[in-house]
C-alpha cells in the first residue's frame, strides 16, 4: 500500500535521506526507529507529500505522487490521518468540536449524524462523556486519545502515527499502544508509527524499519531487531552509547 523506492532528501549541505527504500503491505503496522535527527519525521512527510525528493518516488496504491499537484495530492491525502507527538489540539475548542472539525469543515453530514460519529470515535479511545470539557482540562494521556479520536474519525486507510508516546508514563504509553492495536484491528488501517520508545515500537510493529545512515539499515520482524548482532540496532533498541557518541 506505501512503498518509498531510493529516497533523496538534503536540507542544504545535509543529507538526510540517503536511498530510503521502504515497502508497507496493506493492513500491516509497522514501525520506523532511529536516532534523534535521523530523519524519521522526515520520511514520514515524504509519505503524505508534505515534502518532495530530491530523488526517489513514493507511491500510494500504486500511485506515484512524487510529482502530483497539490490540488492531486489533496485526493491522496483523504486516504491518510495524522496524528501529531503533541496531540496539535485546537486550544479554544472543546474535545467534541476537536473531534469533529474535519467533519464540520467537510459539510458532508448532519448535525446529528456528527454528534453520533464523534461519541463513536470518544468510546474507541475510552473517552465516554469527555467532549465538553477543554483540552486544557485534560493529561497528556487524555491529549493522545482526543487526536486519535480525531484521526479515525473519517475512516482513513492510513494511519500516520509521530512519536505518540513521548512525553508519557510507562502506563499510559502500554493504554497509547493498546489503543494503536484496537484501531489497526477494528478500523482495518494501514499503520505506521515513528518512535523512539523500544517498547511500544516491540508491541505495535508487526515489521521494525531502523532508519541511520539516511537509510534503512535493518528491517525485520521484533525478534529479528531485537536480537539482533548488529552492532548499530544492538547499541540502539538496548539503549547503550557508543564511546564516539559520549561528549567527555
Amino acid at each position: 500500500m506505501i512503498e518509498a523506492r531510493g529516497l533523496y532528501k538534503k536540507f542544504g549541505d545535509f543529507k538526510v535521506l540517503n536511498g530510503v527504500d521502504l515497502r508497507v503491505e496493506e493492513g500491516k503496522s509497522i514501525a520506523i526507529i532511529g536516532r534523534s535527527g535521523g530523519g524519521k519525521s522526515v520520511l514520514l512527510k515524504h509519505l503524505i507529500g508534505l515534502l518532495k525528493p530530491d530523488a526517489g518516488s513514493v507511491w500510494i496504491d500504486g500511485l506515484d505522487i512524487t510529482h502530483l499537484t497539490e490540488r492531486e495530492l489533496l485526493k491522496v491525502r483523504r486516504k491518510f490521518a495524522m496524528v501529531f507527538q503533541g496531540a496539535a489540539l485546537f486550544d479554544s475548542l472543546t474535545v467534541s468540536e476537536n473531534v469533529a472539525f474535519m467533519l464540520r469543515r467537510e459539510k458532508r453530514f448532519t448535525d446529528g449524524e456528527i454528534t453520533k460519529k464523534v461519541e463513536a470515535a470518544l468510546d474507541m479511545v475510552d473517552l465516554q462523556g469527555a467532549g465538553p470539557k477543554m483540552p486544557v482540562e485534560l493529561s497528556g494521556g487524555m491529549r493522545k486519545r482526543v487526536g486519535l479520536a480525531r484521526a479515525v474519525i473519517y475512516q482513513p486507510e492510513i494511519v500516520l502515527y509521530d512519536e505518540p508516546t513521548t512525553g508519557l508514563d510507562p502506563v499510559v504509553s502500554d493504554s497509547i499502544d493498546q489503543l494503536i492495536l484496537r484501531v489497526n484491528e477494528y478500523c482495518k488501517v494501514t499503520t505506521v508509527v515513528v518512535t523512539h520508545d523500544m517498547r511500544s515500537a516491540r508491541r505495535i510493529g508487526q515489521r521494525i524499519f531502523m532508519l541511520a545512515n539516511g537509510i534503512i539499515h535493518m528491517e525485520g520482524s521484533p525478534d529479528d531487531i531485537f536480537g539482533s548482532s548488529d552492532p548499530l540496532v544492538s547499541r540502539f533498541v538496548n539503549g547503550i552509547a557508543d564511546t564516539k557518541d559520549i561528549d567527555l
